[in-house]
């Protein structure tokens, strides 16, 4: 693994969710979901989670380095990632909305298209600097 390359896909992929998770569910959807004022050091913090996941998945199980595979690769991982994390959520509610949870994983999807996307073309970018 080269972890130099690692490290820096899963930070720009981190920043892109961020900024993904912020025009979606803080500007476009942001009644849709609102809610209390958010805790942004937490939220950076899973942001930069996903990011590494991605990363990870990408850089040492799958050799995905374009934006298109990248973006291909992040849709089904969104929506996976999606799923899990509305099912968790639901389990404490009385009685689920599953109309937001359907939204939610939409927006997952997307989410996991841009941030795939973006890791791929930096990995793809790092690959060539080192080849």
């Amino acid at each position: 693994m080269n972890v130099k390359n690692f490290i820096l896909a899963g930070v720009v992929g981190g920043i892109a969710d961020f900024l993904l998770g912020w025009l979606f569910y803080g500007i476009l959807f942001h009644d849709y979901f609102g809610g209390g004022e958010p805790n942004l050091t937490f939220i950076f913090a899973g942001c930069m989670s996903f990011g590494f996941l991605m990363s990870y998945i990408y850089n040492n199980l799958a050799s995905i380095h374009s934006l298109a595979a990248g973006a291909k690769a992040g849709i089904g991982i969104g929506v996976i990632t999606g799923l899990m994390e509305n099912f968790f959520r639901s389990s404490m509610e009385a009685q689920p909305n599953f109309q937001m949870m359907a939204m939610d994983v939409a927006i997952c999807l997307l989410m996991g298209a841009g941030v795939g996307a973006v890791v791929g073309a930096t990995l793809g970018a790092l690959n060539k600097k080192s080849a």
